[in-house]
């Protein structure tokens, strides 16, 4: 099948053979593809390695036959996002989430949406942590993981916005006492839920619920979770 200016963005490459790239790709129609990106590792070649870096948006050539893509051409499809220092560990972050959560050839356009724009939050010099936040809610949404942030576990009744809860990764919000650890706020679980970012102090409680639902679906950690440890201690 040919695939022809389809957006997309590397998320991890390795060489491939003597001259060549393997490449794991977000694209918005066709989900994550496996691109072998032949001849690139030439001084003369025609598409460079450096066009085929992580963050930079690109329209891609395609020719998909079986489980991997070979490129025919790539373009740039925009200014790549410059991330530096703590916003390249999150880029970071974001492409082992994509690629640990996705399967190859399973579209997922809201996730791809999602991804671009995570970067130019953070190419814009935003503090990582609420950018973050939002990604891994809006990538489980996308996968089929999406979180019940606006009711009570089992009732199903509305959250109280003065009340307090622990977050049950099987279950929803379920209400505790408010000294209890990682607590949130009916208040803050349903500004989340409305993309409105929770008061400062509910930060750390946040964390760790979408921790909390990253390890149980994904079965372990992310490998990037300790740089990202070391970036908040900082």
């Amino acid at each position: 099948m040919r695939i022809e200016q389809q957006p997309a963005y590397v998320l991890h490459a390795r060489p491939y053979r003597e001259t060549s790239l393997l490449l794991e790709c977000l694209s918005r129609d066709h989900g994550r593809l496996g691109v072998v990106a032949r001849g690139v590792r030439r001084a003369r070649a025609r598409t460079s390695r450096a066009q085929l870096e992580p963050f930079r948006p690109l329209l891609l050539d395609l020719l998909l036959k079986g489980e991997l893509a070979t490129l025919a051409a790539a373009e740039d499809a925009g200014l790549p996002a410059r991330l530096h220092g703590d916003a390249g560990l999150a880029g970071l972050y974001l492409n082992e989430l994509v690629v640990r959560f996705t399967s190859r050839q399973d579209p997922h356009p809201a996730l791809f949406d999602a991804y671009a724009r995570t970067l130019a939050r953070l190419a814009a010099d935003e503090a990582p942590g609420w950018p973050l936040r939002r990604f891994e809610r809006d990538l489980l949404e996308a996968v089929g993981y999406g979180l019940q942030l606006d009711a009570e576990a089992g009732s199903g009744l509305p959250l109280a916005a003065d009340g307090w809860y622990v977050y049950q990764v099987e279950h929803g919000p379920v209400r505790c006492p408010p000294g209890r650890a990682h607590a949130l706020r009916g208040a803050d679980l349903l500004a989340f839920a409305q993309d409105r970012r929770p008061a400062p102090e509910a930060d750390l409680a946040l964390r760790a619920m979408m921790r909390e639902a990253i390890r149980h679906h994904l079965g372990g950690e992310p490998r990037t979770w300790q740089m990202l440890a070391a970036m908040a201690r900082r």
